[in-house]
């Protein structure tokens, strides 16, 4: 449990500081305070690196980014990080085609940006920022105390209000005054389901990481959320997803092998 609090405080300290000093340099509050806010997405991997090699030294910290590259598990589970997310916001396009909206693709007439925007959101835009944090260290403990499912639902909670500051920066344009709501329960379920392919990997960083690049490129390239019954429908998708993932696998299971101890 001490592991748990430590990792909180210390990655909403970190994110929520530098994304803090950038809100209150907006609203006038302070002036000609030097602000790095894209260094707040890193509070997570931060966060789990500082404790592990707290607890464990260089050997912890190797261990942590050797499960970046662990491939122990069918190659198969590869094309469901990158595929699912991406027939999730294809199926809430579809809708939102079909409700009237005309989507713009910011891609169009350069299909080589999906390409370079795939491999930039991997490495700058958030899952390697995260990952580390919320899947490497955080995930397991909370699944040994509350389900594999309670876990997931719970990293899930805590990564949306690790977002909140985003809502109220200007410059965050993909948040900036944005429902909260929306996002929080999208988030959530996107968790469960990340959840259930990080057990079925063996607890291998690889597919999660390319399942949050894959949702974050999916949602950037094909535009959704200037439609709202596209946008509820995307809920919808995720939700039938999420449910129907836990009642196969089972919320005590959800796609666990054995218990997978991780070093804190």
């Amino acid at each position: 449990m001490v592991g748990i609090v430590s990792f909180l405080f210390l990655t909403f300290a970190w994110s929520w500081g530098f994304w803090g000093s950038k809100i209150l340099l907006e609203m006038g509050v302070v002036e000609g305070v030097p602000v790095l806010p894209n260094l707040g997405a890193f509070g997570p991997t931060v966060a789990a690196v500082l404790l592990i090699a707290y607890a464990n030294g260089f050997d912890g910290v190797r261990r942590l980014a050797s499960r970046a590259i662990q491939f122990d598990y069918p190659r198969r589970w590869l094309l469901v990080a990158l595929l699912l997310p991406p027939a999730i916001v294809g199926g809430a396009l579809a809708v939102a085609v079909a409700t009237g909206t005309t989507p713009t693709f910011p891609w169009a007439g350069q299909p080589i940006v999906l390409a370079i925007a795939f491999v930039w959101i991997l490495l700058l835009g958030g899952p390697v920022q995260e990952e580390f944090g919320w899947r490497g260290y955080l995930l397991d403990p909370l699944q040994e105390r509350l389900t594999p499912l309670g876990g997931g639902l719970a990293v899930g909670l805590i990564w949306a209000i690790w977002h909140l500051p985003l809502f109220y920066i200007q410059s965050a344009t993909i948040y900036y005054q944005n429902p909260f709501l929306g996002f929080a329960v999208s988030i959530t379920l996107l968790s469960v389901l990340m959840t259930w392919v990080y057990n079925s990997t063996n607890g291998s960083l690889l597919p999660v990481l390319l399942m949050h690049t894959s949702w974050n490129w999916a949602q950037g390239m094909f535009p959704i959320l200037e439609s709202d019954p596209a946008s509820l429908a995307m809920v919808g998708f995720l939700a039938a997803a999420t449910i129907l993932v836990v009642v196969y696998t089972g919320p005590k299971r959800l796609g666990r092998l054995g218990n997978v101890s991780r070093p804190e």
